[in-house]
């Protein structure tokens, strides 16, 4: 019989690049193994922070919601408005209201009224007023009128010259019109 010799003359240059091929394609397969894990560990903390956000987001969704809806919802003092128990005597209260702030401005009041487009059916009371002042009472009046209490709203103002040749020119007087309205609320006996 005959009997095969193993060819032991492997070339040495071969089994060299054979190894530097497979620890080359070891080393490929770690960093390939090691970036993955390293963006699954990434993809997993990220996870946690979008969780950690919306469950801060919800907490703080209610009170947000709640402190709005408070804040909206809380009805305005009751020096807000004029308290009589006719629309005649709120127009009548609101009238002397209007003429003692003009007075205390160092204004002159020429008229008041009531506007011939009244509804009364509204719990708006409207007035028109003519007065003559200057320019900075005028100021303090506007001023004193829309932060003050009643809540008084100004619609429309006209000014025009007064035409005073005494007046110095810094502060001239001012012939207005204002147009202002307020609330009021019927008030139980």
């Amino acid at each position: 019989m005959f009997k095969l010799k193993p060819n032991l003359n492997i070339d040495r240059d071969q089994v060299f690049a054979v190894g530097a091929l497979c620890a080359l394609l070891m080393i490929a397969a770690v960093t390939v193994a090691g970036a993955l894990q390293a963006r699954s560990g990434a993809l997993q903390h990220l996870a946690e922070l979008r969780d950690q956000l919306a469950a801060l987001e919800t907490r703080s969704r209610p009170a947000a919601t709640n402190r709005r809806a408070q804040i909206r919802n809380l009805p305005a003092p009751a020096i807000a408005f004029l308290d009589a128990p006719t629309s005649g005597l709120a127009t009548a209260q609101f009238q002397a209201y209007l003429s003692d702030l003009v007075a205390g401005q160092h204004a002159v009041l020429v008229s008041s009224g009531v506007p011939a487009d009244r509804d009364d059916k509204s719990d708006a009371i409207k007035l028109q007023i003519s007065l003559n002042a200057t320019l900075s009472a005028l100021q303090a009046l506007l001023y004193r009128l829309e932060s003050g209490t009643p809540y008084v709203f100004v619609d429309a103002l006209l000014m025009q010259p007064g035409g005073s040749g005494e007046r110095a020119a810094a502060d001239p007087m001012l012939k207005v019109n204002l147009t202002v309205h307020a609330f009021w609320r019927r008030k139980t006996a």
